[in-house]
C-alpha cells in the first residue's frame, strides 16, 4: 500500500515549484516510463500493477494496486506504470547544426510535440526562454511519448544567447520570405514566438532572415498552431539539405 506521505510526494510533482525543489519528476505511461529507464535519466522510484512491465536492473519499482496507482496518478485513467525521475544535468549549448528556440512558448501541448518534432528531424538542441512553459509539466512529458530522452532542452536568457551567437537566426513572421523557396543553411537558430504574440520585439530585433509559411486558404485563419508551423518549418530544413 502505498503511503499518505508517498502520495502527497508524488502529487506534489506535478506543481513547478516543488518539482524544482525536489528536483524530480513524473511520468506516466508504460511506453515513456521505459524510454526514461533506457536512458541516461535516473529514476528514483517506479510504481507499477505489473512487475512484468517494467524490465531494468537496479531500478526501485514498487508493486501496487490500480486502487493505489489511481490514488498516485494524475490522470483520469491511470497507465499501469509511474515513474518518479531525477532531473538529468544540463548540457551546454553545443551551437552545431541547427538549434530550435521558442519564445515565450506557454502550451504543454505545444511543447510536448514541438520536443518530439526535434526528435523526428534530428534537432538535438532546444533552447527555450525562461517564460517557456516547463519541460517536465506532466502534459508536456505525455505529449512528447518519450522524445524527451534524445533532445537537449535547456531553458536560459533567449536574449542573451542569440546576442552572443555567431549562428545566422532564422525567425518566423506572416510578413517574411516565403519557406519553401528560401535556401536555408547547414547550420543556424530557428526561432518560433509565443502562440498569442508571436516572436517578441527584443528578440525580432535579432533576428536576421525573417520567414512565412504561405497562406493558400481564406484570409480569416489569423495563424497556425506554433507545432504545426515548426513541423512545417523543419520539414523545409531538412528539404534545403538534399
Amino acid at each position: 500500500m502505498v503511503g499518505k506521505s508517498q502520495i502527497k510526494f508524488i502529487k506534489s510533482l506535478q506543481q513547478k515549484k516543488y518539482r524544482i525543489q525536489h528536483g524530480m519528476f513524473v511520468v506516466e505511461g508504460i511506453k515513456t516510463v521505459r524510454e526514461l529507464l533506457g536512458s541516461n535519466f535516473e529514476a528514483h522510484k517506479v510504481y507499477t500493477i505489473d512487475n512484468d512491465l517494467v524490465s531494468a536492473e537496479q531500478v526501485n519499482v514498487e508493486l501496487v494496486s490500480e486502487a493505489d496507482l489511481k490514488r498516485i496518478s494524475n490522470l483520469k485513467n491511470p497507465n499501469k506504470v509511474l515513474g518518479v525521475f531525477k532531473f538529468p544535468l544540463v548540457k551546454p549549448i553545443e551551437e552545431q547544426g541547427w538549434i530550435l528556440a521558442l519564445d515565450d512558448v506557454r502550451d504543454p501541448g505545444n511543447l510536448g510535440t514541438i520536443i518530439r518534432l526535434c526528435d523526428w528531424f534530428g534537432v538535438r538542441q532546444l533552447v527555450c526562454s525562461e517564460n517557456t512553459v516547463d519541460c517536465f509539466n506532466p502534459k508536456v512529458l505525455q505529449a512528447t511519448m518519450g522524445s524527451i530522452t534524445r533532445v537537449n532542452i535547456v531553458y536560459t536568457d533567449l536574449l542573451q544567447f542569440i546576442k552572443s551567437s555567431e549562428l545566422p537566426v532564422y525567425g518566423t513572421f506572416m510578413d517574411g520570405e516565403n519557406v519553401h523557396v528560401t535556401k536555408m543553411p547547414e547550420k543556424g537558430i530557428l526561432v518560433m514566438g509565443n502562440e498569442a504574440n508571436g516572436i517578441s520585439k527584443e528578440i525580432a530585433d535579432l533576428v536576421n532572415h525573417k520567414i512565412t509559411i504561405p497562406q493558400f486558404g481564406g484570409q480569416k485563419t489569423e495563424s497556425l498552431n506554433v507545432a504545426t508551423a515548426t513541423a512545417i518549418f523543419l520539414n523545409e530544413i531538412r528539404r534545403s539539405e538534399k
